[in-house]
């Protein structure tokens, strides 16, 4: 186990709610083997769980975001045969590397942007890459992402390699939400710049080479956390969540809700040159994340978590409870230039997923999270709601009394092949880091996904912050 010496104290008298209680940093890197596990892991859940999240190594300069955090990866491997082990790891980033020899922070973050000294400057850059977003594996390499920087590529066993650019060939940063599909093995995503051209997307055949890039021209520059595929289409959402690099130099805020600016919708074929995108103007609306999308003839179904607007802040200020995001349905026609959109939910939830074998095709099932009492933005979630889109109904799991969780990630049973009419779409496991704010120990839950009753619950050794988004790896 690695202990940050100190790294606690330093601590003490930072009051930022997103330095306390369910999002306080860890200080320690720990490889923990045959936990306590109540009831019985399922033979087929063989591989790693893992769920990256923002960990702060040191206080920060000034104020301080969520997505500020230095990323860590959570990661609990089951061995197929009932037993489980635990491991986290920093992501060791330039700009980590850079703090760690200064002894403490020397960026500042969304909500006080500052540059680095100028020799830090020099060798790293304006921002420290992060990595704190989310962690999925692609031609055989396991890359940790935060929308702003390029991926930064780790070992098996969580240690840190560096940044991955594709031998070369990516220009700029990447999505923390990338799509896969799961006929090809094409990885599609795309990365967002405060300086022109604000748009990229791009495309990875399944051996990991860059074999499309296109740019996409933008009135300006905005906050584009995620989007959506289809068979044959990449959609991108083009909503008013203004990135202004002139505020954040001169001590503004940087990013901000301007309904003025307007929202559209854009489908491009895959691969296809980015003049050829179709826009259809709509009112402002915000999504931070996208559960599915698929082609319907000429038109595209897409599901996702609306808000009426930016549902965060970044200045500090509190976010009104009526902002919070509700699962919606939309049907847009780039050729008839017709954008409908349905409320599903009156629930208001988050972190959708669905089984990742259906990304960019019909879906019965989806997963989001379950909260009793959301009121701002902090996400307090305590359980998670399967939605089954061809009845029409849902049904919902919470994990137990006085606990927060994260995003439930889908796992296929491997023992069942999923056939063609979707009728095994649900066969597997739905995996969370759950915590008990009454003992402040955390555990990773399994739920059969068929029937949300708690197969197994696996006991960690330790507290895991609320953190964002992860994977399986078989």
């Amino acid at each position: 186990m690695t202990v940050i010496p100190d790294a606690a104290d330093a601590f003490a008298s930072v009051t930022n709610p997103w330095l306390q209680g369910a999002f306080a940093p860890v200080f320690d890197e720990r490889d923990d083997h045959d936990l306590e596990v109540t009831g019985h892991l399922p033979g087929g859940l063989r591989g790693s769980f893992l769920r990256n999240g923002p960990n702060a190594l040191f206080p920060p300069l000034g104020g301080y975001h969520l997505f500020d955090g230095d990323g860590m990866i959570h990661g609990l491997t089951f061995d197929g045969d009932g037993g489980a082990s635990y491991a986290n790891r920093w992501i060791r980033s330039a700009g980590l590397e850079a703090e760690i020899a200064a002894g403490g922070a020397l960026f500042g973050g969304l909500t006080d942007f500052r540059l680095p000294p100028d020799d830090v400057f020099a060798t790293v850059g304006p921002m420290k890459n992060t990595a704190n977003t989310h962690v999925v594996r692609h031609a055989g390499r396991i890359l940790a992402l935060m929308e702003a920087a390029p991926p930064t590529e780790l070992t098996a066993d969580l240690a840190t390699v560096g940044e991955h650019r594709f031998g070369g060939a990516l220009q700029g940063p990447m999505t923390a939400h990338p799509k896969v599909d799961p006929r090809t093995g094409e990885m599609v995503f795309f990365g967002t710049s405060p300086f022109p051209p604000h748009l990229r997307i791009h495309g990875a055949s399944a051996d990991g080479t860059l074999t499309w890039t296109t740019e996409v021209d933008l009135p300006g520059s905005v906050m584009m956390h995620d989007f959506v595929i289809t068979e044959t289409r990449v959609v991108v959402f083009d909503l008013p969540a203004v990135l202004d690099v002139d505020a954040m130099l001169t001590g503004g805020t940087g990013i901000y809700w301007a309904p003025e600016r307007g929202a559209r919708i854009g489908v491009l074929e895959r691969g296809a040159p980015g003049s050829t995108i179709r826009w259809i103007e709509v009112d402002p609306f915000w999504v931070f994340h996208f559960m599915n999308a698929f082609d319907d003839g000429d038109a595209i179904e897409v599901v996702g978590c609306r808000s009426t607007q930016l549902n965060t802040s970044f200045d500090g200020s509190e976010v009104d409870a009526d902002v919070r995001p509700m699962l919606y349905r939309w049907r847009i026609d780039p050729v008839a230039g017709t954008f409908t959109e349905h409320q599903l939910d009156d629930r208001p939830t988050d972190f959708p997923r669905i089984n990742d074998q259906r990304a960019g095709r019909t879906n019965r099932y989806g997963y989001s999270g379950h909260s009793t009492g959301w009121a701002d933005d902090e996400p307090p979630f305590d359980g998670v709601i399967k939605h089954d889109f061809s009845s029409g109904t849902t049904a919902t799991h919470l994990y137990g009394p006085d606990t927060v969780c994260g995003e439930a990630v889908f796992t296929p049973d491997p023992a069942g092949a999923e056939r063609a009419d979707g009728g095994d779409e649900d066969r597997g496991w739905l995996l969370n880091f759950v915590h008990d704010l009454s003992t402040d120990r955390s555990s990773v839950v399994v739920l059969d996904a068929a029937t949300l009753e708690e197969a197994a619950r696996v006991h960690l050794p330790r507290r895991v912050p609320f953190g964002f988004h992860g994977s399986f790896l078989a």
